[in-house]
């Protein structure tokens, strides 16, 4: 029987029509690196110190600096010379009444009493606003920053789950571009939220629509191409994040508000509304919805601008693996090796997204120049998508993918115990961990593809995937609070994961040559044997007879 994968065929694989929609959905990736990781610039935490208004008056009168107002007047000069300046803490004196003079030494007030920053902070920022210094979100509020990345993927976890329901009950456009709208008004309504609360509002509904849509992109192009193109179009796909990861921080040194930044990462998301008229929907989702005619339609469309002509009758098609039978998630678990894919994979996603976000959220904490060390860290993922393409055809997917995580967790293990003197070196092994656990990121969806039988596919991806969402909640909390006790101890948590995860996907079978799963019997019998049928049904008690292979 003709499939569509024959059809595509004739009208041209990866055509003219495919590589300028190809070409579209790519920019998709660019925005979604700002949204991700882009509170490394818009929660940026500068160095703060406790206002004490008749202290910034005397500093103001004498012409000091701040560096130097706080020498001589917020903490007295310790036995070495060297004061340790306070966050939080501030002396409560009157200063007026010390007798400090402009030319005189600091006065020791180290007897007098403590207290809060009644009166708020002083930022040493040169100029830059983030919403840390806006709403003050440090010291004992320093745990909303943590809050503004953690509403952010659980917008994530939400939207994909739904967005991924929409995708195939209203299609792959409409679900796309019904995201946009959503990201458009939620990005600018964050923009000018005008305190806290409706910023994290507003950051949770833009992460709603902002995964979602950019994984109904991820589908619809995977379902125009042929075959023997949608691993590479999808790995590809992935890298413009990574463009976008190396664009953000030249946005992010020209737009110094974190505002006007906010503003600019959401203006493509309102542009690409316009690509209701310059993508088109699904064949694939057309015919899977009985909508023969309009699949009919765009295919010979995609076939005139491929040049080509069709001679098969794509009227008649029919999807054989869509069955109509009902799955859940117990059906991830239940027999052996589902259940060892499905764990397995779940802690790899989970894994993937802690250390990735953890190292790029590390890099607006390491006192260095912000800049250029996210540059540098960025241009480095750029290597992991052509070292996939190069390896999977050529070694296989398993020791990849095991090999990237361990290479990523050793890299976090000694960048931890590397001194801060070898600068250049700490940031070149950082930089080896970050390329690692940005292959292993990349590998791990085509992976989860692949040891799925058809029926429970998408499925399967969907709840692995979530667990990415988890871990992006968990990423925060675990970098900055653990960096308060000491800064590289999230460094040696990372290390940790991403060895266990390393060590777990050589647990998986290899599906290298493979093909690609159609029933149980394809997961739990892989090299093809036969079994007993009594084995195999107590194996399958409980599936649908369409689940079972013939022996």
């Amino acid at each position: 029987m003709t499939t569509f994968d024959d059809v595509l065929e004739e009208a041209g694989a990866f055509g003219p029509s495919q590589r300028r929609v190809f070409a579209l959905v790519c920019l998709v990736s660019l925005p979604f690196a700002g949204v991700y990781v882009g509170i490394v610039f818009q929660g940026f935490t500068p160095d703060h110190w406790c206002r004490d208004p008749a202290a910034t008056e005397i500093a103001q009168g004498c012409g000091w600096s701040p560096a130097e107002a706080r020498v001589r007047m917020v903490l007295p000069v310790n036995s070495s010379g060297a004061p340790v300046p306070s966050t939080c803490t501030r002396y409560d004196v009157d200063w007026n009444a010390t007798g400090l003079s402009c030319d005189g030494p600091g006065v020791d007030v180290s007897q007098a009493p403590v207290t809060g920053c009644k009166d708020g902070w002083e930022y040493d920022y040169e100029g830059r606003r983030s919403f840390v210094t806006e709403f003050n979100l440090v010291c004992a509020d320093a745990w909303l920053v943590d809050m503004y990345q953690a509403t952010l993927n659980m917008g994530f976890l939400v939207g994909s789950i739904a967005i991924g329901y929409l995708a195939d009950r209203f299609g792959r456009k409409m679900s796309f571009l019904m995201s946009n709208l959503l990201n458009g008004v939620a990005g600018i309504l964050m923009a000018v939220a005008p305190n806290y609360i409706s910023m994290f509002v507003f950051r949770t509904i833009f992460g709603f629509g902002v995964k979602g849509g950019w994984m109904a992109t991820y589908v619809l192009i995977t379902e125009l191409v042929g075959v023997e193109y949608r691993r590479t179009v999808g790995i590809l796909y992935q890298m413009f994040f990574s463009v976008g990861v190396l664009l953000l921080p030249l946005l992010a040194y020209f737009i110094t508000d974190w505002r006007w930044l906010q503003a600019a990462i959401t203006a493509p998301y309102i542009v690409f509304l316009s690509y209701y008229w310059y993508i088109p929907e699904s064949p694939r989702w057309l015919l899977s919805q009985n909508k023969a005619s309009k699949a009919v339609k765009i295919t010979e469309a995609m076939a005139k601008e491929n040049k080509r002509s069709l001679s098969k009758n794509i009227q008649s098609l029919a999807d054989s693996s869509l069955e109509p039978i009902a799955v859940s998630f117990v059906d991830l678990v239940r027999t052996p090796n589902m259940r060892k894919h499905t764990l397995i994979l779940m802690f790899n996603w989970f894994t993937s997204a802690v250390v990735y976000q953890g190292l790029i959220m590390r890099v607006g904490i390491t006192k260095g120049n912000v800049y250029v060390d996210f540059l540098i860290s960025g241009l480095v993922e750029f290597p992991a998508a052509f070292l996939i393409l190069f390896t999977i055809e050529r070694i296989g997917r398993r020791l990849p993918f095991a090999t990237a995580n361990i290479v990523a967790g050793a890299s976090c293990l000694i960048t931890a115990f590397i001194p801060d003197s070898m600068f250049w070196f700490k940031m070149a092994v950082a930089c080896i961990g970050r390329l690692g656990i940005t292959m292993a990121f990349e590998m791990v969806i085509f992976v989860n593809t692949e040891l799925y039988p058809t029926l429970v596919r998408n499925l399967g991806v969907s709840v692995c995937s979530t667990l990415s969402d988890v871990g992006g909640i968990v990423a925060p909390f675990l970098l900055y609070r653990l960096a308060t006790i000491w800064l590289e101890l999230p460094l040696v948590i990372f290390g940790a994961l991403a060895f266990m995860a390393g060590g777990m996907v050589m647990l998986l079978p290899e599906t290298k040559g493979v093909p690609l799963p159609e029933t149980i019997h394809d997961i739990e019998f892989p090299n093809g044997e036969n079994c007993s049928m009594e084995n195999l049904n107590s194996l399958l008690d409980g599936y649908d007879p369409n689940w079972l292979k013939p022996i």
